[in-house]
């Protein structure tokens, strides 16, 4: 949903616009003089709006959050990534000799 505010506005209550754009995906139209001059929204709604990711890779998404590897810490990337190159390097190893 887009607000229509004032540059007064904006200016004197900008910390909890800010909170209402990052935590309930608002937008604030921002007005000066009755003339639109500015769009406050948050850096994810944004994304959405002018990058949206290509159905493959919410399909990627979908299927993390369900596995619940969207919660993964880079300690557990990490851990993840050295572990399959120990695996990889092995089936080298025992394939060559």
């Amino acid at each position: 949903m887009t607000h229509k505010i004032t540059a007064v506005t904006a200016r004197t209550q900008f910390g909890q616009i800010l909170d209402r754009a990052v935590e309930h995906n608002e937008r604030f139209l921002v007005e000066r003089n009755g003339e639109p001059v500015a769009v406050i929204m948050s850096v994810a709604d944004f994304v959405r709006t002018l990058a949206p990711a290509p159905d493959w890779l919410k399909d990627l998404q979908d299927h993390a959050r369900r596995k619940g590897l969207d919660k993964l810490t880079m300690e557990d990337i990490d851990a993840e990534i050295a572990a399959t190159r120990r695996e990889r390097h092995e089936r080298q190893r025992h394939s060559r000799g």
